[in-house]
């Protein structure tokens, strides 16, 4: 890894601890970030991550067809935590609809992923690990945890940055609508 994109990693890792510190949660229609980053109405970059067992490689183009939920979390953030479980339940409810749920680790180490999991007996939602940051390099997410509502098209619909446990209600309401314009 060159020096560029240990300091670029460490400014995101900085950024991410940051965000997850704790302002009150976005609702968005907004743009998630400025610049390069994923734009609401703007199809979402292409993204490509192994599933944290590492078995499978989960590509957003090859998802086209259904509406996906992107999150970017890590075991160590608070919020991130709270929420992953429901969006768990979340993504069994709303599977027969057509509904993708796919939750990405940054954690560094795979082991802090793998032992929050572990809590669980089995996760319904697809759990992907990306330990140098590429994801959120291409989303640039403005807190921790943030979710990405992604419309059978590929294109990013709504955000949410942070969490709060009103949050689940209203994330789920938009899949649901996302996934009836597909039918």
């Amino acid at each position: 890894m060159s020096q560029v994109q240990r300091s670029f990693g460490l400014a995101m890792v900085a950024l991410v601890v940051i965000g997850c510190a704790g302002a009150p949660a976005a609702r968005s229609d907004e743009p998630a970030s400025e610049g390069d980053g994923a734009t609401v109405g703007a199809p979402v970059p292409a993204i490509a991550v192994r599933t944290v067992d590492g078995k499978r490689t989960v590509d957003l183009a090859k998802l086209k067809g259904k509406v996906v939920l992107l999150d970017i979390w890590a075991s160590w953030c608070g919020p991130c935590r709270e929420e992953l479980p429901l969006l768990d339940e979340m993504a069994a409810r709303l599977k027969s609809k057509g509904v993708v749920v796919v939750a990405v680790s940054i954690d560094e180490e795979k082991d802090a992923a793998q032992a929050f999991l572990a809590a669980r007996d089995q996760w319904t939602l697809t759990v992907a690990h990306d330990p140098k940051g590429i994801v959120p390099a291409l989303m640039q997410p403005p807190k921790m945890p943030t979710s990405y509502l992604i419309d059978a098209r590929g294109v990013l619909r709504y955000v949410n940055a942070g969490f709060d446990r009103a949050d689940a209600r209203k994330i789920e309401d938009r899949l649901v609508a996302l996934a009836a314009e597909v039918r």
